[in-house]
């Protein structure tokens, strides 16, 4: 037992993560799966009772059956390569996602294929060393895996810093740990092999992983954060005179159109995956500050006065103001400053004539052009208190009208080539 002490101390913490990872889902009623790191959990949680296994039948050569001793070490071989393949996967998942060229996919599988290939089929060159603390295996297909584990943490290293502004701040000092912790491993498993530390970088992993993006409790108080803002914001919207729904229609027009900007790859410097996702989570507080307005203004039946309108328009910078006060010490400074940014400027108008500062062209935040179409079609095709609801085909020829004067030409484009989605978006939401 004394070969395979910390294999099994790191199995214990390995079992105790996905203990804990699925009765926290569980618990918290999460739905959705985080599939690569669920991968990454098992194929680690597997590799280390391989680990365990043949630290065990290296170190008792003459009572183990030599071809069982070969198996363990070839499944143990290939379960390293999945899990330093898995670790890129996932490193990849929660950095924007995977290279969109079938070319770059096939070559990130490529080395990975030859490493397997590589330990099934040279396993019989495998050799047994004896160590001062521990006996070890060498030979074709440790080489390979030691290759194999050095091109994919060097892969993900670069592109880590190829998507450094891309990837929020926490998570970018989780990913750099998880692999300063591979490199170190590896590096002395290289040097000093019979020191059998294998199962330590793959529990750092998971420890990592978990503690810095998986854990449920955490994505629970996430959720909870999201549905009171939206709580919050759809207060406010109560307060004005109108059929409601107006905060979770635009969220819906948003999400659509800013997946359909990512998917035709339009701006992919802005709308990566956390940009995407703090923008539709800041979209419903975009009216936020009409918190402030006098319910004289808002539900009036009739046309604003000059001097209403004046009142009505510094609900931006009211809502703006909330947001910097209430959500500008988060830690999340991108989410902050999206849902301030919208909040300030969806009125401004892409020739330069909309308010509060006149903003013009590209000078308006994307997040804010984004919500400008999304606010103004739900505005037109819904029963106000100063007028009925447009049909649909007049609410899309004016956003077409507005295409280069209101809004952002390109958004505009792409918005109308969404119409379906956009019509069965607001049908659905009407009947709920």
């Amino acid at each position: 037992m004394e070969h395979i002490k910390l294999q099994m101390g790191c199995f214990l913490i390995v079992f105790y993560i996905i203990f804990i990872y699925y009765k926290e889902k569980r618990d918290f009623h999460q739905k959705e799966r985080s599939v690569y790191f669920e991968i990454l959990l098992w194929v680690c949680a597997a590799s280390i009772i391989l680990d365990g296994a043949t630290a065990y039948t290296v170190n008792h050569l003459h009572t183990v059956p030599s071809l069982l001793n070969l198996i363990l070490h070839c499944l143990f071989l290939v379960s390293i390569d999945c899990v330093i393949f898995s670790m890129t996967l996932y490193i990849l998942s929660i950095s924007d996602g995977f290279p969109e060229k079938k070319s770059h996919r096939i070559v990130l599988f490529f080395p990975f294929f030859i490493s397997i290939i590589t330990a099934v089929f040279s396993i019989n060159r495998l050799r047994y060393e004896v160590g001062n603390i521990s006996n070890y295996s060498m030979g074709t297909p440790v080489y390979a895996c030691f290759f194999i584990s050095g091109v994919y943490t060097l892969l993900c290293v670069a592109l880590i810093f190829r998507r450094w502004r891309r990837i929020e701040s926490h998570k970018r000092i989780g990913i750099l740990t998880g692999l300063f912790v591979v490199i170190c491993v590896t590096t002395y498993q290289m040097f000093v092999p019979e020191a059998l530390i294998t199962a330590i970088g793959t529990t750092m992993i998971i420890l990592g992983a978990y503690m810095n993006h998986e854990d449920p409790a955490m994505a629970a108080l996430e959720q909870y954060h999201t549905e009171m803002v939206t709580g919050f914001a759809t207060l406010v919207e109560k307060r004005d005179d109108n059929t409601g729904g107006h905060v979770h229609r635009t969220t819906l027009y948003v999400n659509l159109l800013t997946r359909e900007l990512r998917k035709k790859g339009y701006y992919r410097d802005i709308l990566t995956r956390d940009y995407t996702n703090n923008l539709i989570k800041a979209a419903p507080m975009h009216d936020i500050g009409k918190i402030a307005i006098p319910d004289s203004i808002l539900q009036k039946p009739g046309k604003l006065t000059k001097e209403e309108f004046e009142t009505m328009k510094h609900h931006t910078v009211i809502g703006h103001k909330i947001i910097q006060d209430t959500f500008g010490n988060l830690q999340e400074k991108q989410y902050s400053s999206i849902a301030a940014e919208i909040a300030l400027y969806h009125h401004e108008k892409w020739n330069g004539r909309g308010y509060p500062e006149g903003l013009q062209g590209e000078n308006i935040p994307l997040s804010a052009r984004i919500m400008a179409i999304a606010d103004v079609f739900d505005a037109i095709s819904q029963k106000r208190c100063y007028r009925e609801a447009m049909p649909l085909e007049q609410c899309f020829s004016i956003i077409a009208e507005g295409k280069g004067t209101d809004f952002d030409p390109l958004l505009t484009e792409v918005f109308l080539d969404i119409r379906e989605k956009v019509e069965s978006t607001c049908s659905q939401t009407l009947k709920s």
